[in-house]
């Protein structure tokens, strides 16, 4: 069998990261609310203070806290209360215990403050946690102030950890990040170390290109990672085969939603594809493929033929696919595709096949040459040629030259002339002839 391996450029190869996560609390009048145990603030402050305990030893890890509600004065709805710091535990285990919930403020108030808490610093992952008492209805731009944090760029992900259950909640923050509803306590502790394992943990992926029989496929295709929140590109490398060796792996950051792009003919799209951290993934993608090559009849002519150009589309899709050359084969996903090989005429192929695992070879006809002698002087002129619903234009003639010697696809065809200087319809001449393949056709105007 054949295996898939990985080319990472030197340029992505992962280093040692420091991963920043900010806890925005919620600490407005809903926190007193009673939940489990105690109120929502007491089992807050009971689950976070052992939490941080549990996660000193990650000198990797980072955290802050920024608060909202608890400053009922000077019209502060918000503030950072511990900054990101390498050794910082004590003040935020003090300020945790001390939290006094207050007043009234929205999560997306808090949100929009959260970037600037960050350091700048481009090798870091910076994760937001909100801690809130629940997701409110009437808090229409939560959506949208996580959605403006994440199409930053500087976010990689944002998760919201909200009190209560499907049952109680409202569909608000299904856009809002990584949305949990969190249903007791035991729920609370272990979502956050989950999410605390996710920032510290790196994804690893192979991928599979594989036909309809899911055997993998011989080739090198590049493939493109693109954050799904800011479109822009995090990985690339391509996809090939080695007989010899086992399939590599691409390391990348499990904290963000990936939109792929393999660059097939036509490209394949995935999007929204999320990688467990910690652990070996593969993604399978179907991508039957099939050749397509172009070539003239083998037969030898008295002129130089020319190397058309062709292009190839997507059946009943003005999009242009790919370009190639007479003899080139190229891979196509399997499919039916028109063709237009950029001959005098052009010739059109329409809903041509490819399958699987095949190799589609058309041959096209060899082209005759036209050896048209016109009048002495300056003459305008034109080549048509018959086609079975009217008369099509080809290519204009040279008004100075008096012969002409042009490559032209087998058919009927007429020339039109005119002198330059006289436009009078008498002065029009006209011939009509006929093209044979590999054979050259005198024509004289006088």
């Amino acid at each position: 069998m054949v295996s898939a391996a990985w080319r990472l450029p030197a340029q992505h190869t992962p280093s040692q990261e420091t991963t920043r996560v900010l806890i925005i609390l919620d600490c407005s009048q809903s926190m007193w609310d009673k939940w489990q145990s105690d109120s929502k603030i007491k089992v807050t402050q009971q689950v976070l203070l052992p939490f941080m305990d549990s996660i000193a030893a990650h000198t990797d890890i980072q955290v802050a806290l920024r608060v909202f509600g608890h400053l009922n004065k000077d019209g502060i709805p918000t503030q950072l209360e511990v900054p990101f710091a390498a050794d910082n535990l004590y003040q935020l285990k003090s300020k945790i215990k001390t939290l006094v919930p207050n007043g009234e403020c929205s999560a997306t108030t808090a949100l929009e403050h959260a970037l600037k808490d960050f350091p700048r610093d481009d090798n870091a992952r910076n994760i937001v946690v909100l801690i809130t008492a629940e997701t409110h209805s009437s808090d229409d731009d939560l959506c949208s102030a996580i959605s403006q944090l994440q199409q930053s760029g500087a976010i990689s992900q944002t998760f919201i950890l909200a009190f209560g259950t499907p049952d109680n909640s409202t569909d608000q923050s299904e856009c809002a990040g990584q949305f949990t509803l969190i249903p007791d306590e035991e729920r609370f502790d272990e979502t956050l170390h989950q999410i605390f394992f996710l920032s510290d943990q790196d994804a690893l992926l192979t991928l599979a290109l594989v036909d309809n029989s899911h055997h993998l496929y011989e080739t090198e295709i590049p493939v493109f990672f693109f954050d799904h929140n800011t479109l822009a590109l995090r990985y690339s490398t391509v996809y090939h085969y080695n007989t010899q060796q086992p399939a590599d792996t691409l390391t990348i950051n499990p904290l963000l939603t990936y939109d792929i792009t393999v660059a097939t003919k036509p490209s394949i799209k995935l999007n929204n594809r999320h990688f467990k951290p910690g652990t070996h993934n593969r993604l399978e993608i179907p991508a039957p493929q099939g050749s397509l090559r172009l070539h003239l009849e083998n037969r030898r002519t008295s002129f130089q033929l020319p190397q058309y150009n062709i292009l190839v589309r997507r059946h009943n899709d003005p999009e242009l696919l790919s370009t190639q050359s007479l003899g080139d084969k190229k891979n196509y996903l399997s499919g039916s595709y028109d063709i237009d090989i950029l001959s005098l005429p052009v010739l059109h192929l329409s809903n041509i096949k490819i399958q699987s695992n095949s190799d589609t070879d058309l041959q096209i006809p060899l082209p005759g040459q036209l050896a048209l002698t016109k009048p002495q002087g300056p003459t305008a002129g034109s080549i048509f040629v018959f086609q079975p619903d009217g008369i099509e234009w080809v290519c204009n003639l040279d008004p100075t030259n008096s012969t002409e010697r042009i490559i032209l696809m087998p058919g009927d065809y007429q020339v039109i002339l005119q002198p330059v200087n006289d436009n009078s319809n008498s002065s029009v001449q006209t011939a009509r002839f006929t093209i044979r393949s590999a054979q050259q056709t005198g024509v004289t105007i006088k």
